[in-house]
């Protein structure tokens, strides 16, 4: 699973043969989520109020990036949250 970013101790990686809807996964300590591109919505597992809050800014600046990647399949790194 290819990491495409990586701040404040949150982990966002991607798989290349993933189901649909377009999503990433997210590790943060010993919490994992997966989020919905599109409209980042949780759809699997747990994290922090204040930990999904910031990925969720961080997918806000990137979702076209982010869209582009999971269509492409051409991972690349993308800027951590500013």
């Amino acid at each position: 699973m290819p990491e495409i970013c990586r701040f404040l101790g949150i982990v966002i990686s991607m798989y290349f043969d993933e189901h649909n809807p377009p999503h990433f996964h997210v590790r943060y300590n010993e919490y994992r989520a997966v989020i919905a591109i599109r409209n980042g919505n949780l759809l699997d597992g747990h994290l922090p109020a204040r930990v999904r809050g910031l990925v969720e800014e961080w997918a806000e600046q990137h979702g076209d990036e982010l869209l582009s990647m999971w269509d492409s399949k051409e991972f690349h790194k993308v800027e951590p949250l500013v």
